[in-house]
């Protein structure tokens, strides 16, 4: 694979080549080398002349601005792919890195380890390996506090992990406890974790630090300490649903109630937002005000799909009073199954597991197949989960 490397510092080109030309004796494939001393200014002509695979360029500096000469390459030759290494790197940075196309950013100098790992990655997306279609984020927020979107939130994730890949996001930062729904351990590293290290962030990073909850499940935890929610900034938040979004077939941030920059900044990327209420006044007072809020931001009616939870027939508020109030010809219920769902959240299991014939499993069955159209057909895959039961 040609390989340019472009550094101001001599010791560094020397460096990255030395571990670049030894590697390959295992392999019995040597790298092409391209050594340049220089700075990005040198990124265009090299892009041009030698058209390489991958373009190392170290000694970048951390402002967004200086990306210019990065986006052209990426932009103009998508064949090459660009990798950068900095000294510094804040959070702004990496965020607009990853919006122009880089690849990965690494620490400068880089390791032996991290640099071979990266390239190794370039090599295996050459060899063949088609880039994923992006997934699709779903954003869960309660109207009211009890309403039960975490519990939705999390088993959803689990009926869409029996057919794609999932990530569920515990954006309640201050009070979320979406793992113990799904989860009875403890979560090693949170998203203060990440973070606190954003600059590590990629897809095996992001892995890392998350919850395997089955085999195609996984949980990023909310902070275990609620100060620690303060020091979480926006672009954090962006830069770790880029990456999710990029390796992920479904995200699913458990959001808080409250609507700072933070849940904007997630709702505006949401494939799908789930607004949770139950058939009570108060509740339903607290949606209208959330659609109004959804009104104001400018979202798209299709956008937005309420779920009403616990609902049981001939109650005291009924379906055509919640369609009537909140302006919506249909939305989704869930029915009350309190002793089922209960169990499971106490036993810290997903209901599919506890209770497969639940009617709430079937609902949520219902609701996957349809926010899932790489499933082959409705009624096969319905039949798959229920046939297990």
């Amino acid at each position: 694979m040609k390989i340019c490397i472009i550094s101001p510092n001599p010791s560094h080109l020397q460096a990255m080549r030395q571990v670049l030309e030894a590697q390959p004796q295992a392999q019995q494939q040597a790298h092409q080398l391209v050594l340049v001393e220089g700075g990005k200014s040198k990124m265009r002509a090299l892009a041009e002349q030698e058209q390489p695979a991958l373009m190392l360029v170290d000694g970048m500096c951390c402002e967004p601005g200086e990306l210019n000469q990065v986006e052209h390459v990426t932009t103009q030759h998508p064949q090459t792919a660009v990798i950068l290494l900095c000294a510094t790197q804040t959070p702004e940075f990496l965020l607009q890195a990853m919006r122009v196309g880089v690849k990965e950013v690494l620490p400068s100098p880089a390791s032996a380890a991290a640099l071979l790992a990266a390239v190794a990655r370039v090599e295996a997306r050459r060899k063949g390996v088609q880039p994923r279609s992006a997934g699709k984020l779903l954003a869960f927020l309660p109207c009211k506090g009890g309403s039960g979107a975490t519990f939705l939130a999390t088993n959803l994730g689990a009926q869409l992990a029996q057919t794609q890949t999932v990530l569920l996001i515990d954006l309640n930062l201050q009070f979320g406890d979406a793992l113990t729904f799904v989860h009875e351990g403890e979560a090693p590293s949170t998203l203060a974790d990440v973070a606190r290290d954003i600059s590590r962030l990629d897809a095996s990073f992001l892995a890392a630090s998350s919850v395997k909850i089955g085999p195609n499940y996984s949980l990023l935890a909310a902070p275990a300490d609620p100060t620690q929610a303060m020091e979480i900034k926006p672009e954090q938040v962006d830069a770790v649903l880029t990456v999710a979004l990029a390796n992920y077939d479904f995200v699913l941030p458990d959001m808080g109630r409250t609507l700072d920059t933070l849940a904007i900044k997630v709702l505006d990327r949401a494939h799908r937002i789930f607004p949770v209420l139950q058939a009570t006044l108060p509740a339903l007072r607290h949606a209208k005000q959330l659609l109004g809020v959804f009104r104001s931001l400018g979202y798209a009616p299709d956008k937005f799909e309420w779920l009403v939870n616990r609902f049981e027939k001939g109650g005291e508020i009924g379906l055509a009073d919640i369609q009537q109030s909140l302006g919506v010809s249909s939305l989704r219920t869930v029915p009350n199954a309190y002793r089922e769902v209960n169990a499971a959240i106490n036993q810290g299991n997903p209901l599919l597991q506890t209770s497969r014939a639940s009617s709430v499993i079937k609902t949520l069955a219902e609701l996957a197949v349809s926010l899932n159209p790489a499933v082959e057909d409705h009624r096969s895959v319905l039949g798959r989960w229920f046939r297990r039961a």
